[in-house]
């Protein structure tokens, strides 16, 4: 038996191979107890391959709940992490602060020693600075000026500090790119989450044969590797669901789509094109930047647990806070706020009756109530949280050079197929695609992912491509190395215009004024364009292949309609109509069409 598990902020998913699903209350407290109670439940056994997607380390590092982490870095560059950039997090708030820095300045430590960037010697190192650390400490990040091109320095180090018996986390092993903000931000968050992500990993490697864990670039790796770089697992839970998406719309015929999927707690949205999910290089978890490779998700705070109030100001705010499985919706019996779910209960588009799993029945009186109480309307919450998934899809779109009247939107997660018509109606999306499993997804997506590696180098030269060919040719066979079998293996170059700050990945130099063209409006024939880092990439496919799974019989409706499944609800509203699809789907489109 191979099985997929999803945990969520407020569900925890398992699919196994033969289509078998167990949705449970998430245990927040200890995510692995529910991990393994809903392999239980499934009553299979222990499984041969356990793939998993988890929150606990984008949980801990937004709750920060991490380990306490000493910084060695270059003499002079120890405050990197607290100057950072001259970018503000609100433009035109005052009152807003950075987020606090993982390591306070009490921990953070100068060593001599320098190499520059052509790699000759500046000092020498001297271990002697290392003296000031602290025993007690849980890990050690190691962040050396042009380490990601010459990590001679780092290495040394971190074996000094190893024979001390300290864990070390170095740039150059996490994050060998260029940029010393971005990498010692990295290696930090890197070390801040090890511990508590190594002690979680170890009871979860316990659960299967072999346990798989999903990263945020949308492969698999396994769990003891996954251990080792924590930063690159802070999308796990959401990359799973778009790597269903994107198979999903290739078996329906399409190409280009948005995955949306909104569960309890979040929405997390992201572009496919190509029947390939969008990747980016990195990405930013609670105002940290990740120098990491990712899938390009967008996350916002709507989802079904999402609270609604009025603000100071009178207006009706949904989110960013959620009741999540504890206390809930006030539907559920133990919450009192209103939620989402609440609304969605109280205009009909959940039929009353109805229950969740570990639940029970949700009671549609308790839900009227706690709107009252809180002056709102369930019309307004609607209202106010599609809007807010409207601009995460034209953030991923629009802002992207890419026209949502020609993509597709892939609905999932348990709220997801309530407000999908909505929001492809406001942007006029083709067309609406319902997964079978929909309210289980993303854990579809973790058994039917590929194993896959990630490699990434500093390109030395940005303004030379000598040697360049050679370089990526070795970086393939490096990534290659990395999996069993035959991988399929890509490589991409980042490139920007001679006096830009900011860069493109594409898969060859001669792409990226194309590319530079569709995203932002223009080319700059002439100038000299600049080669940044090269990336390869090895992918293995997956053994479990979606369309193997068994399919749902659907059958035709017209809107309005509410259609119960067993682990989401679909609303379908006036003048929309739904068709049966490929391995299971369902398809809405407007009546007019």
């Amino acid at each position: 038996m191979r099985v997929g598990v999803d945990t969520g902020g407020t569900f925890t998913d398992v699919v196994a191979d033969d289509g078998s699903v167990v949705k449970i209350p998430s245990t927040p407290r200890d995510p692995a107890s529910a991990v393994g109670a809903g392999i239980e439940a499934l009553g299979l056994g222990r499984p041969v391959v356990l793939a998993h997607g988890t929150t606990v380390p984008v949980n801990a590092l937004l709750q920060r709940q991490g380990a306490r982490v000493a910084l060695v870095a270059t003499r002079g560059f120890a405050d990197i992490i607290e100057i950072a950039r001259q970018s503000r997090p609100s433009l035109y708030d005052t009152f807003v602060d950075r987020p606090t820095p993982l390591v306070p300045r009490e921990l953070r430590f100068e060593i001599t020693g320098r190499i520059d960037a052509s790699g000759h010697r500046v000092n020498d190192l001297d271990f002697t600075d290392l003296d000031a650390i602290p025993n007690d400490v849980d890990a050690v990040a190691v962040c050396l000026l042009h380490a990601d091109l010459d990590a001679t320095d780092e290495i040394a180090v971190a074996q000094e500090l190893r024979n001390r018996g300290m864990d070390v986390n170095c740039s150059h092993e996490v994050s060998p790119e260029f940029r010393e903000y971005e990498r010692t931000v990295t290696t930090v968050a890197n070390a801040y989450l090890r511990p508590i992500c190594r002690r979680y990993l170890e009871a979860i490697d316990d659960l299967g044969e072999t346990v798989l864990v999903m990263t945020s670039a949308g492969g698999l790796v396994p769990a003891r590797e996954a251990a080792a770089t924590p930063a690159a697992l802070l999308l796990s839970g959401p990359a799973g669901g778009v790597r269903a998406a994107s198979a999903l719309v290739t078996a329906c015929g399409f190409g280009d789509a948005v995955a949306f999927d909104m569960g309890g707690t979040s929405t997390d949205v992201c572009l496919i094109r190509g029947g390939e999910p969008e990747p980016t290089a990195s990405h930013v978890v609670g105002g940290f930047p990740i120098r990491l490779p990712s899938l390009s998700i967008h996350t916002i705070g709507a989802g079904g647990g999402s609270i609604a109030r009025i603000d100071a100001g009178g207006a009706l705010v949904v989110g960013p806070n959620s009741a999540g499985a504890v206390p809930g919706p006030a539907c559920y019996g133990s919450g009192t706020e209103p939620t989402v779910t609440d609304a969605d209960l109280v205009l009909g588009r959940i039929p009353e009756g109805s229950s969740f799993p570990g639940i029970g029945v949700l009671r549609t009186d308790l839900a009227r109530t706690a709107l009252a109480h809180a002056g709102v309307s369930a019309e307004g919450v609607v209202r106010v949280v599609d809007a807010s998934i409207e601009r995460a899809v034209r953030l991923v779109t629009v802002s992207q050079g890419v026209d949502p009247r020609e993509l597709v939107l892939v609905a999932f997660g348990g709220a997801g197929p309530l407000h999908a018509c909505a929001i492809a109606e406001a942007l006029e999306m083709r067309a609406v695609i319902i997964p079978p499993r929909a309210g289980v997804f993303s854990a579809v997506g973790l058994l039917t992912s590929p194993m896959q590696r990630d490699l990434v180098r500093s390109w030395p030269t940005p303004r030379s491509t000598d040697g360049l060919a050679d370089a990526l040719r070795k970086l393939e066979n490096d990534v290659s190395g990395l999996l069993e079998g035959s991988p399929m293996v890509e490589s991409f170059v980042d490139c920007r215009y001679e006096g830009q700050s900011h860069e493109i990945t594409v898969s060859s130099i001669e792409e990226f004024a194309i590319e530079h063209e569709r995203r932002n409006g223009y080319m700059r024939p002439g100038v000299q364009v600049e080669v940044i880092a090269l990336r390869a990439r090895a992918q293995v496919a997956a053994q479990v292949d979606p369309a193997a799974l068994p399919a749902l019989v659907r059958h035709s409706a017209r809107g309005p309609e509410v259609i119960s499944e067993p682990d989401c609800t679909i609303w379908i509203p006036n003048g929309w109509r739904a068709e049966p699809g490929p391995i299971g789907a369902l398809l809405l489109e407007r009546s007019e069409q």
